[in-house]
This record gives structure tokens, C-alpha cells and sequence, in this order.
């Protein structure tokens, strides 16, 4: 039987409050902008999880499917489906094939760092080309590599602090590898979650290794400037 991996019931239970669902600002702007570069088309979500972005932009008149590794954050989509059900593969967004061509195949909120070797990160690129009709646009929302944050020869920093949520990134820069440790104190929850982070060039070349080129990057959904100071970028990669 598959395993949820990481995102078990526990967590999917939890994921949208954890993770800025409940922003409807932030969620708005992202879909926005995702409808925007569908054109028309359908788009496809790797991994999909509990809906939080998938959802409503089905609701702006999307034709949206997914691929999902987790059942249990599938799990969570269903129980706030209020429209026919959208198409949803159970596997890894990297191998899983769904039928037919998208006009935008999109991964959201980091989780292009859920792949933890370069290998597969270039696997996903691929996947999402094959997916794409041409002139199709594959979307990645990311942070940038946080070695500006991290004093030199130091592996660690806390991202987050406070009475709900505490967490601190364990860093490798020599393998690009890092963990992120979560603690929610009134729960007692604990999770370390394995990541591998890219440089927004290395994600080019594995764009170009797929036949995607970049068309747009910018610092946030609201289409800011990518600067020096950025702390994620959103990507735009096109077909030809």
C-alpha cells in the first residue's frame, strides 16, 4: 500500500491552517494569476494536496486536475468539494501521467523542494513538459536558498517562533540539502521534513533540459520585481 510519506492524516488535518489557507487575500492573488496564465486551458496541479489553491480556481471556471502523493490530503479536497468532483491521481508528480495536454501544469508553496535529489527535481520538469500542449506554461512558487539568513559556517536558523508554531532549517550548503523541524507546542506535533533546495538558475537549466524556457519571474503572486532581496520567486517556464 503507498505511503502518505510525510503528509499523514495528522498533518493534512492541520495543513491549510498551517500553511496560509486560510488567507484569502494570498489565495486570491496566486489564483489570480494562475487563471490568468491558463488562458482559457486546463490546468494541472502537482501535488494537489488538500485543494487550497486548486479549489478555487476550479470556482473561477478553471478545468483543474491533480496529482497527489498523499491520500490523506486528498482526503481533506473531498470534504470541501462543493461541485463535481475534480480529476485527482493518486502518485508521485514526477512518474504520474494523466490523460491528455494542459495549458498550464503549476507546484506551489516550496514543494519542488519536497524532491530531495537533483535527479528527480529534473524528473518533475520533464513530467510537467510532457503535460503541456505547446506554447504551455509550467509554474513554480519557491523561496529562494536562505544562505544570505545563515552566518557563515552555521547549519541552522529559526523561521519561525511563536506559541503556536516553532521551526528551524537545518542547512547543507555542500549538498543543497536541508531539513525543516516543526514543534506545535499546544499539540505536542513534531515533524522534520527532508527538502532539497535549488538556485532559481539550476531551475532554468532543468527547464531547458525539458524544452521550457523562462518567460516571467517575479518576487510574489502580485507580479513584484525579482531582486537581490527576494525571498521567493515565482517562475514561469513556457513550451515551444
Amino acid at each position: 500500500m503507498q505511503d502518505d510519506g510525510h503528509f499523514d492524516a495528522e498533518v493534512a488535518a492541520r495543513y491549510d491552517e498551517d500553511h496560509g489557507g486560510t488567507d484569502p487575500a494570498l489565495v486570491a492573488r496566486c489564483v489570480d494569476l494562475l487563471a490568468t496564465l491558463a488562458q482559457n486551458g486546463r490546468a494541472l496541479e502537482f501535488a494537489i494536496g488538500t485543494g487550497r489553491i486548486a479549489l478555487p480556481l476550479a470556482a473561477r471556471g478553471v478545468e483543474v486536475s491533480g496529482i497527489e502523493l498523499s491520500k490523506a490530503m486528498v482526503a481533506e479536497l473531498r470534504k470541501k468539494e462543493q461541485s463535481p468532483p475534480l480529476e485527482v491521481a493518486i502518485g508521485d508528480m514526477t512518474t504520474t501521467r494523466l490523460p491528455g495536454l494542459f495549458s498550464l501544469v503549476y507546484l506551489v508553496f516550496n514543494t519542488i523542494d519536497n524532491l530531495t535529489s537533483q535527479e528527480v527535481q529534473i524528473t518533475c520538469f520533464a513530467n510537467a513538459s510532457r503535460h503541456l500542449e505547446p506554447g504551455g506554461r509550467f509554474v513554480i512558487e519557491t523561496n529562494v536558498p536562505p544562505l544570505q539568513r545563515l552566518p557563515f559556517g552555521e547549519t541552522s536558523r529559526a523561521f519561525a517562533v511563536s506559541n503556536d508554531h516553532m521551526g528551524v532549517e537545518e542547512i547543507d550548503v555542500a549538498t543543497q540539502s536541508h531539513i525543516s523541524h516543526h514543534v506545535w507546542p499546544k499539540t505536542g506535533l513534531k515533524r522534520s521534513i527532508p527538502f532539497r533546495y535549488a538556485w532559481p538558475a539550476e531551475l532554468d537549466l532543468m527547464g531547458r533540459l525539458a524544452g521550457l524556457t523562462l518567460e516571467y519571474r517575479w518576487a510574489d503572486w502580485d507580479q513584484s520585481p525579482y531582486d537581490r532581496l527576494s525571498k521567493k520567486h515565482v517562475s514561469v517556464w513556457r513550451k515551444a
